[in-house]
C-alpha cells in the first residue's frame, strides 16, 4: 500500500474524530450551562414550571419565539425577602430562568457546530475520493473504499437533525408555549 494512500486513510479518519469530538465538546458544554445556570432549582414538566430551593414557583414569564426561549420568573416580593437573595439573584424584579425550547440539535448553537462538524466530514470524503481517483491498485482501493463507507455512515448520522428540523420550521410548541395558556 503506498504512502499516499496510509496518509488520506489517516487524515480522514482524523477529521471524521475531530468532528465528533467537536459535536460532544459542544454538546456537553450545553448542557453544562444549563445545569449550572439551574443549580439548586428543579423543573416539573408535567406543570412547566422550576422550583427554587426555598419552595417558590417560577412560571413563565415570557415565550421569546423568535430566539426559542421561555424564560421562567419567580415574584419579586417573595425574592427580595428570601434569606438566599444573595446567593441567588441581584434582580429586585425575581429570579429568571431561561430555559431553550430546542433540545440541543435542534437549538441555532447546535445547528452551527452541527454543520461545521458536516464540513469537516464533507472534507474527509473528498481527501479519500481524490485518493480514490490517483491510486487503482485493489487493496488501496479496499482501503480507502471502507473508509469512505464509514465516513458516508458519519456524514448521514451527523446530517439527521439538520434533515429532520431545517432552520426557522420547528416541529412544535408544545406544553411550553405561554400564549396558549390564556
Amino acid at each position: 500500500m503506498s504512502g499516499e494512500t496510509v496518509l488520506a486513510v489517516g487524515y480522514a479518519a482524523m477529521l471524521t474524530l475531530i468532528a465528533f469530538s467537536i459535536e460532544w465538546l459542544s454538546a456537553h458544554t450545553h448542557r453544562r450551562a444549563l445545569r449550572y445556570r439551574t443549580a439548586g432549582f428543579t423543573y416539573h414538566s408535567d406543570r412547566d414550571h422550576w422550583v427554587c430551593p426555598t419552595g417558590e414557583q417560577l412560571w413563565p414569564h415570557e415565550l421569546d419565539r423568535e430566539l426559542r426561549l421561555v424564560r421562567y420568573r419567580a415574584r419579586p416580593a417573595v425574592c427580595n425577602a428570601c434569606h438566599l437573595k444573595a446567593r441567588c439573584t441581584d434582580s429586585n424584579d425575581g429570579r429568571e430562568i431561561v430555559r431553550p425550547l430546542d433540545p440541543w440539535p435542534q437549538s441555532e448553537a447546535g445547528r452551527f457546530h452541527r454543520v461545521i462538524t458536516l464540513m469537516l466530514v464533507v472534507l474527509a470524503l473528498l481527501v479519500l475520493a481524490v485518493a480514490l481517483a490517483r491510486n487503482h491498485d485493489p487493496e488501496e482501493v479496499g482501503a480507502l473504499g471502507g473508509v469512505v463507507v464509514l465516513t458516508l455512515l458519519a456524514a448521514r448520522w451527523l446530517a439527521r437533525d439538520l434533515r429532520s428540523h431545517p432552520a426557522g420550521f420547528p416541529a412544535q410548541f408544545g406544553s411550553t408555549d405561554v400564549a396558549s395558556r390564556g
